[in-house]
Formats: structure tokens, sequence, C-alpha cells
């Protein structure tokens, strides 16, 4: 048989989820950071399987299974089995020696029951509500991804049908339990105390059984723009929908009865092949709760402060410090701090005309939401291209773009049959020399939680050429402009895959010109079947190609004859890497980039990105210098193989360890450190905001 050329979509995304299991697995780590990836993993898988698994059972409706199905299902029932074997065998044993212990109802003491008590009477009790099924009428509306319980209750008579009941669980309640305990701190899990005391929602009655469940509803759900004539209440449409979706997975509790699993299949309308039996707590993403339990510091990673940037002089604003040269952030081992400081001073500052900004996705209280609305009551011209159909933020976006219309601000509701998922802010200001463009370009969102916890770069400019490139693509998405050539910037759907291609085939020319030719790419995803064949091409050719593919990584590299000049690394840590730079050697006049965009179909063809060159000397230096740090690593990074395993580096060939993460952070500090202590060459005074010396 001959081997497919590309990896299967679906399975390399598992083998990335199972490399952040892999983090859990570690002994070497600490033990609340294990479970925190454990709960990341969850997290991972749910959305997984109600995108990507929901999509597939979409195209199997009244056919056979999809083909990718089979397998793709046999994995994730592996990689279920390994959470949970990681969960139970590691994790929790070693919690408990650690001081936090998972009680069982059954082992309560005296005192312990009594708090058990006191909570369910006075936060659990109040709330729920079991549901009477009724064969004669419909079956309820279950709410995805949350916790439910099912009773099989004794019938009525003793002829009579089987009766059910459902009991949702609410959102709002707290999972776990704190008790107290001698040697350290004890929690029951919320469905246990539930169980303990379900006979109190049914007074008089037998309870025949009760299990735990949980279904998953298919969120592949796009709105059809073509026919909404306002995109808003479309939205609103689908999020809706997404809540009536046909169920793809059916988790039960590994003790339910056939009986009651079949009633759970029937009134779900699914097959064995989406129903798991799990041996342990359902829901593993709602352990992230328990990561944040007070008083285990030691369970926990070394604390990675962002630092300032040395770049950044804090007795200056922000435009002052731009007009001063370009300068580069990589998040998070440097602040946001400066990105949010850009747009809240434009805010305020009166020589300030307009800010135009893209929003993808934001934090619950974001800073620059409010900065935003602030500069449109003051009077500014504010327009914000507010992405509503940014998955699983469309009710947030939907209220931040209703927020901002209120206070004034232009709001745009992305680009008809596109999502917009670029990141660039445009300031226009008025200072003595003229009007001055300042910009801010980004691998990551605008959003100050996720810049703590994601790997991602800024730059901010006021370089000429890129604010006409800025002015040129705001107006293309925001008008009915057509789209532009651009003198330094490429978007997406138009002319960013081109510019690839063509960076690409220069690797390709300068090789048979007997030059040194090399690539070095960093992205979440590589799937594009078009510039994995690139790629390939230039690899044939002999070009030297590494490749940095934290996520799905759908080429096969180390293939004789197709791809053995390609290699393929990958590394999870504990900062997710976010950002997507890509460096070509190009006959020795290097090109190097940071871009929004993976190589992805959808990123490429049915995105709004960017592609914007890193063109400044000192920071194209240290740009290149951080993404060469990233392929130094051999303690987080795996290597993929050409069967499609990823195998760990750690020791390959005698190097010392060498940890990305930890060695990017340690020159931040670094950095920020030696320009503390620079002398000082001159007094300067300070002075008005646009007063001259």
């Amino acid at each position: 048989m001959t081997e497919p050329r590309y990896f299967n979509r679906e399975l390399s995304w598992l083998e990335f989820n199972q490399r952040v299991l892999d983090e859990a697995h570690q002994p070497a780590l600490p033990l609340l950071e294990r479970l925190k990836f454990l709960a990341i993993t969850a997290g991972n898988l749910d959305e997984f399987v109600s995108v990507r698994i929901g999509s597939l059972q979409l195209a199997s409706r009244g056919h056979a299974l999809h083909e990718s199905l089979p397998p793709v299902l046999q994995r994730t029932r592996q990689f279920v089995d390994d959470q949970y074997a990681c969960l139970l065998t590691e994790l929790l044993p070693a919690l408990a020696t650690a001081g936090i212990h998972a009680v069982k109802a059954t082992e309560l003491n005296e005192r312990q029951a009594r708090i058990v008590d006191t909570v369910f009477q006075n936060e659990v009790y109040p709330v729920l509500s079991a549901m009477a099924i009724d064969a004669r009428q419909p079956f309820p509306l279950l709410s995805s991804l949350t916790l439910h319980v099912a009773i099989r209750l004794a019938p009525a008579t003793i002829e009579g049908p089987p009766r059910f009941a459902i009991m949702p669980f609410g959102r709002q309640l707290q999972r776990f339990i704190t008790l107290p305990r001698e040697d350290g701190q004890g929690f029951l899990l919320l469905e246990e105390a539930v169980l303990l005391h379900l006979n109190r929602f049914f007074p008089g009655e037998k309870i025949l059984e009760a299990t735990l469940f949980r279904i998953t509803r298919n969120a592949d759900l796009e709105l059809r723009e073509d026919s909404a004539s306002d995109l808003l209440s479309g939205m609103q449409e689908v999020l809706d929908a997404r809540k009536e979706s046909a169920a793809v997975r059916l988790e039960v509790s590994q003790t339910t009865s056939p009986e009651l699993r079949e009633f759970l299949q029937t009134q779900l309308d699914l097959s064995d092949d989406f129903v798991f039996e799990i041996p342990g707590p359902l829901d593993l993403a709602g352990f992230m709760r328990l990561t944040d339990s007070q008083g285990f510091d030691q369970l926990r990673y070394d604390p990675w402060p962002p630092v300032a940037s040395p770049r950044i002089d804090s007795s200056k604003s922000m435009f002052e410090n731009i007009a001063q040269g370009d300068i580069l952030l990589y998040h998070p081992y440097e602040s946001f701090d400066p990105v949010i400081r850009f747009i809240e001073e434009a805010a305020e500052d009166p020589d300030v005309l307009s800010i135009k900004q893209t929003l993808y996705r934001t934090s619950a209280r974001s800073p620059i939401i409010a900065a935003l609305r602030k500069a449109a009551q003051r009077g500014k011209y504010v327009t914000a291209l507010v992405e509503l159909k940014a998955r699983f933020d469309e009710a947030r976006n939907i209220e931040w773009a209703r927020d901002l219309e209120r206070n004034g601000v232009q709001v745009i509701y992305g680009v008809k049959g596109l999502k917009t998922h670029a990141k660039i802010c445009l300031i226009v200001r008025r200072e003595p020399q003229g009007l001055m463009r300042y910009m801010h370009f980004g691998t990551g969102n605008y959003n100050e939680q996720t810049s703590r916890i994601y790997s991602d770069v800024s730059l901010m400019t006021c370089d000429d050429e890129y604010g006409g490139d800025a002015t040129a693509f705001f107006h293309a998405i925001t008008g009915y402009s057509q789209p532009q050539r651009f003198h330094k910037i490429e978007a997406a759907p138009i002319g960013l895959r081109e510019r690839l291609l063509e960076m690409i085939e220069a690797e390709i020319n300068f090789k048979k010109a007997g030059k040194r030719a090399n690539i070095l790419i960093k992205l979440n995803a590589l799937l594009d079947e078009t510039m994995i064949e690139a790629l390939y091409r230039a690899s044939q050719a002999g070009v030297r190609i590494r490749l940095n593919i934290r996520g799905v990584c759908c080429l096969r590299p180390g293939v004789p004859d197709l791809s053995e000049n390609i290699t393929v690394t990958s590394v999870v840590d504990r900062f997710l890497e976010h950002s997507r730079v890509l460096y070509f050697h190009h006959g020795g006049d290097e090109r190097l980039f940071i871009s929004s965009a993976d190589w992805m179909p959808r990123n490429l063809d049915r995105r709004v990105e960017l592609l914007v060159p890193v063109e400044d000397p000192a920071t194209k230096l240290r740009l290149l210098q951080i993404l060469r740090t990233h392929f130094k690593d051999n303690v987080k990074a795996r290597a993929l193989q050409p069967d499609g395993r990823y195998i760990p580096l750690s020791g390959a060939d005698g190097d010392p360890a060498y940890r990305s993460q930890e060695e990017l952070y340690r020159r931040s500090v670094l950095r920020y450190q030696n320009a503390q202590t620079q002398p000082v060459e001159m007094f300067e005074p300070h002075r008005a905001l646009g007063q001259n010396p």
C-alpha cells in the first residue's frame, strides 16, 4: 500500500492533544500544573468532538459512517482511557499524598457529612429541579457539555412502564465542596453530594438507579450569510440553533445499567459508536477549578511574571516611544500593557483624530473595549470591526458590538462571507509636522488575559509605508473599496497565499542557482495541501526546511524523495505557543514576517488575515533570535516522524538540556535588568505632551 502524502487532520489533532496530556504524565512537573494540563486536554477534546466529529457525523447522516470516523473514534477512545488512567492512577493518589484528598460520599465522617448536608440544603436543593420524562411528550432540550443525572424510578404499578427523570446541573454551582481533614484538605464532587441526597427530590418514590451523563451537541453550524438580512440577528439564530443541534456524543458513567443507557441513546438518537462509558468523574475540564486551591503554591510553577520591555520608556507616551523606532514585544515574556496603554492613551490624547481596530476575541472586562468606548464619547472617530463569527465567542462579541454602537463607535460586523482574523490597530494623530499614523500588528488577540499564557508577537511602528497599507486595509474591509496591492503587508484571501508561494519558489530558485536556501516556519497548524506541496517541491530541490508546528500538521516529514529535507517539531510547555513567524533566507537578503494566519484553507481562503514583514534591522535581528530559540528546544520539543508518531528530543546528540520557553524568559528578564543598570547620560525634564523642547 502506498503511504499517503498527508496525515489525517483529525488524527493529527488528537496527537497534539496527546502531547498536552503527556505533560500531565510528567512526574517532574508541579502536581497542580499536571492537573491543569489534564483539564486543558478535556476542554480541547470537548471542542474537537463538537466541531470536528460533529462535522464528520453530519457528513454521515443517512449513509454509512464517514470513512474518517472509525479510526478517529477509536483513537478518541484510546485518548479518553489515557486521560482517566492519568487521573485515577497518577494524579489523584499524588494529590492525596500532597494533602488534597478526593473524598467519596461513603467515606464522609460525621463532621464532613454535616458540612455536605448544609451545603446541599442551602446551595444545591433550592437550585436544582428534576424533570419527569413523559413518553407522550418530546424529550426535554438538554444543554450541551452540562452534567445531568438520569434517574430510573420504580413503575407506578407492578406492570406499569418504566419511569425516568432528568436533573440538569446548573453551570453556576461550585463543582467541588471543600472539606476539612487532619492531613490536609478534602473535596467532594458536587455530583456525589447530589446522588447522596437524591431521595430528597423524590419523596415517597423508589429510586432504582441514578447515573451521571453529559451530552455534546454539534457546534459545526455556520451562518448562511447569503440568506441573512441582518448579521447580528443571524448570528443570534446560530447561537440558538447550536443549543438545539443534534447530539454527537453521550458520556455516561461506566456503572450505568443497559436499560438506562438504552433509554438515553434512544432519546438522543445516538448509536453505540458515539457513546463513551466513563470510568471516573465526567467533565474533566471542570478540574481546572481545583488547580486554584489556596495554600498549595509548592505544587505550582514558580511564577514568571511578564517583564517590562526595556525598549519602552515609561516616562514618555507610547507615541513618543514608537516615534523613536519600531518596537517588538514578545508576550507573555514581555508585558502586554504597552498595547493597552497605546489604545488608552489614544482615547485620552486630544491630538488623536481616529482609532481603527479589529477585534476577534477579547476578555470579559476588556480595557481595550473600555478605551474605544471612551474615545468615541470624547468625539474621536472610532471604527471597530467586531468579528461576530468568532466561534464560541459569538455571544460576547454581539454584546460588545451593541455596547460600542450605543457609545458612538462605528461598528462593522466583519466582512461578508469571510471571518476577519487579522490583528491590527491604526491610530491617526495630529502632530506639528502633519498627520502621523501609529500601528500595532499582532499574531494574537487583543485579550489581556490570554496574553499572559499565549506566546505572541506585537509589532508597533509609525513607518509611513506600513501606515499607507494599514489605511488601505481598513478602507477595504469597512467599505466597498476594492482590495489593493499593498507596499509592505499582504492580506488573505487576496495576495497572502500568493506571496508565500513566491517566497518558497524563490528559495527553490536560489538553491538551483547553487546558493544557500533555508526556510524556518513557526505556526499553530499546517493543513493546506497547496502549501504542503510547495514545501515538498522545495525539499526535493534541496532547500533545508525546519518547521515548528504546535498543533495539527498534515505534512509528512523525512520521507525520501519527498520531504527528506524537512523536519517538524512541536513544543508544548507552560505557555501556549501561538505566534506565527516566518523566515526565508532569500539569497542572503533575509526576509522575516509575522502573521495572524496558520496555513489552513480556512485561513488562506476564507478569512481576512495579515502577513507583516519585519524590516527594522534591530527588531528583525531580535525576532530571528527568538525564532531560532524555539528550534533549539530539546526538553519540551517533540519531533514528528514519517509514520505520524512524535518522539521526544530529550538528550538528542548528547546536547545539554535546552528549554526554549525558560530561555526566552531568562533573556527577557536579563534585557530588562541590563537596561536598568545603564548609566544616565543626560538629564531630561518632563514636558507636556506635544510640547517642543
